[in-house]
């Protein structure tokens, strides 16, 4: 999954998933375990038999099917954010702004319950919450940059094994008052995906900054664009709602064969379909974002077209050295680097990118977001789409955005993750299926994050 945040001037990729703080997780937290067969908590069965007022039960809002969905086994999600910081974090002020701030929202205050009256239905109730189990602080010791480095990654690995516990609001940070290579401090964010999107959780975190110049004003939210109808012919002006129709009924067929018999390639790094139940490990590079900005200006692209070019490059001459390991594992040369093209033909490796669907795109103030019936609503407003990579080596390094760039125009063409979100939300509540996974299980599932460095 894709995630992109603009801070300053540093981008961080991150994938996921190793050991070391459970025990202090368990104590402080009330963490448990994620086994491998990711046997959770149980929920809590609450009963509510008191009554207002007026005489009337406390209102519950169910959680929404997409909601619902990330609490399944193979899709048991949590979104986790690094940000690194220019000076240490003072835990009681951190603390004191996330109650004045966050707990304001109705999300971050609530416990999620099982409603046994309704098949156990799980439904938002509001809690008070104590702010000490969901910020902890390790005590670190300072060690050199690339310990301290390392110390971060392991940390953040540590907490991929981990749950929160249903019986508390689904979110923690995790404070790291120690200086790597990056930052003089790490915050280490973590929430359930049934609370919320990559967006919501954008414009939350926009929301509790401030700008520079005026320290009591928020920053400026950008205003979504749409670009003019051409005022062509008739047959042109149309053009576009019937490419619509045929990218859509393309990628339906194309997601009805994936379902049943069409595989990605078998490559060193297709995952299998166990692969919701392994621990994984991070992966941090850190990349300038004005470098990224200035390719973005001059292909005529986006960031998020940029980072996915790079990740196709890597990919391409990542899997170009394992083959050709692979071709001289009985060879003394199979150590020295291999600058011949060793890539099969035709192979196909797919990736999951999500969609924001809202109505009205882009990144909105909170107060904005947590309207009833607002175009920019808050929640999992989100559809997925596979990604197809062309592995192959480039001469021109430029070509990989311009492949990119027109893969990414295509998919955007087309109504694929809104079926999928549609198809989704109907198995979900009919047949409580594991929708996310019919395709994901015959795809090389690659998720992408992304964390802050601000400078």
């Amino acid at each position: 999954m894709q995630r992109e945040i603009q801070a300053s001037n540093k981008v961080v990729s991150m994938e996921y998933g190793d050991s070391y703080i459970r025990k202090r997780m368990e104590e402080d937290g009330g963490l448990g375990s994620r086994s491998v067969h990711h046997h959770g908590l149980k929920q809590i069965k609450v009963r509510r038999e008191t009554d207002d007022e007026s005489g009337e039960k406390d209102h519950q809002e169910p959680l929404s099917p997409m909601a619902r969905m990330f609490h399944e086994p193979e899709s048991d999600v949590y979104i986790i954010v690094s940000v690194g910081f220019k000076s240490p974090i003072d835990p009681d002020i951190f603390k004191t702004n996330l109650c004045r701030i966050l707990l304001k929202h109705p999300r971050f205050s609530s416990v999620q319950v099982a409603d046994e009256k309704n098949g156990g239905e799980l439904k938002w109730v509001q809690t008070e919450v104590d702010i000490d189990k969901h910020v902890i602080v390790p005590m670190v010791d300072q060690q050199d940059t690339a310990s301290s480095d390392k110390f971060v990654e392991d940390y953040v690995a540590n907490i991929t094994k981990t749950k929160i516990s249903m019986s508390i609001p689904m979110w923690d940070c995790h404070i790291l008052n120690l200086k790597t290579s990056d930052a003089e401090s790490i915050l280490v964010a973590r929430a359930h995906h049934s609370l919320g999107d990559g967006t919501s959780f954008m414009s939350l975190f926009l929301s509790c900054s401030r700008k520079v110049s005026d320290p009591d004003a928020l920053p400026s939210f950008p205003a979504a664009t749409k670009k003019p109808r051409s005022s062509a012919g008739l047959f042109w002006r149309f053009m576009p709602d019937f490419l619509l129709i045929w990218n859509t009924l393309v990628d339906i067929w194309m997601c009805v064969a994936t379902s049943y018999f069409l595989n990605d390639t078998q490559t060193p790094i297709k995952a299998p379909p166990t692969v919701a139940f392994t621990s994984r490990r991070i992966v941090r590079r850190t990349f300038s974002l004005d470098d990224i900005k200035l390719v973005k200006n001059a292909t005529n692209t986006t960031v998020n077209d940029v980072a996915l070019a790079i990740t196709q490059a890597g990919l391409s001459r990542y899997l170009n050295r394992k083959y050709g390991k692979i071709k001289k594992r009985n060879e003394a040369a199979a150590t020295k680097e291999i600058s011949e093209n060793n890539l099969p033909k035709n192979i196909l490796l797919r990736a999951t990118l999500f969609f924001n669907l809202r109505s009205s795109p882009g990144i909105y103030a909170i107060a904005e977001m947590v309207k009833k019936k607002c175009k920019a609503e808050w929640g999992n407003k989100i559809g997925y789409v596979l990604f197809p990579f062309t592995i192959a080596l480039k001469d021109n390094p430029l070509d990989y955005i311009r492949d990119v760039k027109a893969k990414a125009d295509r998919k955007k063409a087309s109504l694929e993750a809104n079926f999928k979100l549609f198809m989704a939300t109907v198995f979900f509540r009919f047949y409580r299926t594991k929708v996310r996974t019919i395709n994901e299980s015959r795809a090389s599932v690659l998720t992408f994050k992304t964390c802050l460095i601000l400078d």
